[in-house]
C-alpha cells in the first residue's frame, strides 16, 4: 500500500508531500518534497491507494445559506443566543467532533486564515475528479481529509507549538519522539527535511493519517453525520495507537 499525505498551504510555498510505502512491519517514506504545486500533487495521486489531505474539504452548511441569504437581502437570525449561532456558522458539524474527542479547537474554514487553503483545496478536489478520483469528502474514495495536530494528540505526541517561531528544537524533538513512538517508520534521507521544515513533518502525519483511514482506523461518520460531512467536510481522526497503523491490517 502507498498513501499520500499533503500539507496543503494557500500556495505552492510552504505545501508539502509526503509518500510512504507500507510494507509487512515497517513503513518506508519514499518522497519528501516541499514548495509543491497542484499538478505535482495530481500526478503523485495517481501512483497512491488513499490521498489524506490537510486542508478543510468543505464549508459549514449554516455559513453556506448565511452567504446566499445575505446576497438576496434575507439573512434571519434563527437563534436568540447570537455566540452560538455565530458558532455555528464558523465550525463544521466534524469540527464539533475533533473538540469533543481531543479538546483541541480546528481552524474555522468560515472565520480563519485556513479559509485561504480551502479556497485552493476546492480547486485542487475538481483536479482530482477531473483525473478520475472518487472525491467523497467523507473519505470514503481516494481522498480522505486529515488534520495532523488531532492526529498527533492521538498518538501521545506533541501536538502544538511546534510551528512557533524559535521552536526549532521542540520540532526537532518531536521528529525523535515520531521515530521512537514508532520504530517502524523509516525516514531515511528525509529524516533532516522533516526536522528543518514542520510542513515536510506535517505531511509525513497526514500519509500515516490515510493510512489509518484506509485500513478502518480512524472516525468515521454515523448514517446521521454522513449527510452533512458529504458537503461539509469529514477529519479522519484515528481511533488508536500508531502500532495500530502496522498491525492493523493485512498487506
Amino acid at each position: 500500500m502507498l498513501t499520500l499525505g499533503v500539507d496543503l498551504a494557500a500556495v505552492d510555498k510552504r505545501t508539502a508531500m509526503a509518500v510512504v510505502e507500507w510494507l509487512p512491519g515497517r513503513a518506508v517514506v519514499r518522497d519528501l518534497v516541499v514548495d509543491v504545486s497542484d499538478a505535482r500533487i495530481v500526478a503523485a495521486s495517481e501512483h497512491v491507494d488513499k490521498v489524506g489531505l490537510d486542508c478543510p474539504l468543505g464549508w459549514p452548511e449554516l455559513f453556506v445559506a448565511l452567504v446566499q441569504a445575505h446576497r438576496g437581502g434575507n439573512v434571519a437570525v434563527a437563534d436568540s443566543d447570537g455566540a452560538r449561532w455565530r458558532r455555528r456558522l464558523a465550525y463544521r458539524l466534524t469540527d464539533e467532533v475533533v473538540r469533543e474527542e481531543t479538546g483541541i479547537i480546528p481552524l474555522s474554514v468560515a472565520a480563519d486564515r485556513i479559509a485561504h487553503a480551502a479556497f485552493r483545496g476546492a480547486g485542487l478536489l475538481a483536479m482530482l475528479a477531473a483525473a478520475g478520483h472518487d472525491v467523497d469528502r467523507c473519505g470514503g474514495g481516494s481522498v480522505v481529509e486529515v488534520y495532523p495536530a488531532a492526529a498527533l494528540y492521538r498518538w501521545g505526541l506533541v501536538y502544538r507549538g511546534y510551528k512557533s517561531r524559535g521552536q526549532h528544537v521542540q520540532h526537532a524533538e518531536l521528529v525523535t519522539a515520531l521515530r521512537e513512538a514508532a520504530a517502524w517508520l523509516e525516514l531515511g534521507a528525509f529524516d533532516g527535511l522533516c526536522r528543518r521544515s514542520h510542513d515536510a513533518f506535517d505531511s509525513v502525519i497526514a500519509a500515516l493519517n490515510a493510512r489509518a483511514a484506509a485500513i478502518g482506523k480512524a472516525v468515521r461518520p454515523s448514517d446521521e453525520q454522513r449527510t452533512v460531512a458529504r458537503v461539509e467536510g469529514w477529519i479522519a481522526l484515528p481511533t488508536g495507537p500508531l502500532s495500530d497503523l502496522i498491525h492493523g491490517a493485512d498487506e
